[in-house]
């Protein structure tokens, strides 16, 4: 009888247990809510998928807390990430290491695999964190090129928010490293962190704006004709997107890195100003932008 009821009970369990674990066998592709975040995630989920690996999605997720959380507790398996956000997961965000494209992607990349058994893959080229752009019209390219702008008496004004314009970590850091001085009277303060707002302020020269606070991948840019000035001089935390990956399933798939880096090699930050405004201005679907960008790097 005892042996009878031990043998119920197993089946109940098997059968129970089967369908959780078939489903998570599927690699588990996750996003941050934000477009560009939408936009890699897609590519990760359907460069699997097209590389005959099962994988679903569980996109758009939330914020980088959640989404961060849910990777190291095993609810999903990949996501892309930021390097710069090493500073703010290890710190001290003051280290210049985090400004360093090299330097921070090395750091980030251990200190996860050490603390958390995760995996960085190789980052794309571009740089998503906090630029000035400018009209084109002014003729400029890199913060060195404004900075020498500035001090020659050019004409400026940048749109910006408080945020920007006060924290040591903004406009200041760009002033220090670079040597210029923006007067008050040269910053137009608008309400809000929304890059929308200044950069069109910027492009469309309201109250003799040509200048605006903007992140470097932002999809408007290009579009608007403004150029998000080069920092060579590391002003600012480097923040490369790349792929990051629970060790086991590395271990279970060792091909993902040669599915996965070959393609954010690819992404420049052009290019991602160009998918990011296909999503952000022309109102396309993030899975269908990415896949008409892979399609397109196998023509």
């Amino acid at each position: 009888m005892m042996t009878a009821m031990l043998t119920r009970l197993l089946l109940i369990l098997l059968l129970a247990w089967t369908p959780f674990a078939a489903a998570r066998a599927d690699i588990a592709v996750g996003s941050k809510i934000d477009t560009e975040g939408a936009l890699l995630g897609n590519m990760i989920l359907l460069l699997l998928q097209r590389h005959g690996i099962a994988a679903h999605g569980k996109l758009q997720l939330g914020p980088t807390q959640i989404v961060r959380r849910a990777l190291i507790a095993g609810e999903i398996d990949v996501y892309p990430e930021y390097t710069g956000n090493g500073a703010f997961f290890f710190g001290p965000e003051n280290d210049s290491a985090w400004r360093d494209a090299a330097k921070g992607y090395e750091r980030v990349k251990q200190l996860d695999r050490a603390k958390n058994n995760l995996v960085w893959f190789e980052p794309a080229p571009a740089d998503n964190t906090w630029a000035i752009a400018v009209r084109r019209d002014l003729k400029l390219d890199t913060l060195e090129q404004f900075a020498r702008y500035v001090d020659g008496g050019g004409a400026v004004r940048l749109a910006a928010s408080a945020e920007f314009a006060n924290s040591p970590g903004g406009l200041p850091s760009f002033e220090k490293t670079y040597g210029f001085a923006l007067t008050r009277r040269q910053v137009l303060t608008l309400a809000g962190g929304n890059t929308a707002a200044t950069i069109r302020a910027a492009a469309e020269n309201i109250s003799g704006v040509n200048a605006g606070m903007a992140y470097g991948t932002d999809g408007a840019l290009a579009v608007l004709g403004l150029v998000a000035l080069r920092d060579d001089e590391g002003a600012q935390v480097v923040y490369r997107p790349a792929p990051v990956v629970r060790a086991a399933v590395v271990t279970a798939h060792p091909d993902l890195p040669a599915i996965l880096d070959p393609v954010f090699a690819t992404l420049t930050l052009p290019v991602l100003q160009s998918l990011n405004a296909k999503i952000s201005v022309d109102g396309m679907e993030a899975g269908a932008v990415a896949a008409d960008y892979l399609l397109s790097l196998h023509k």
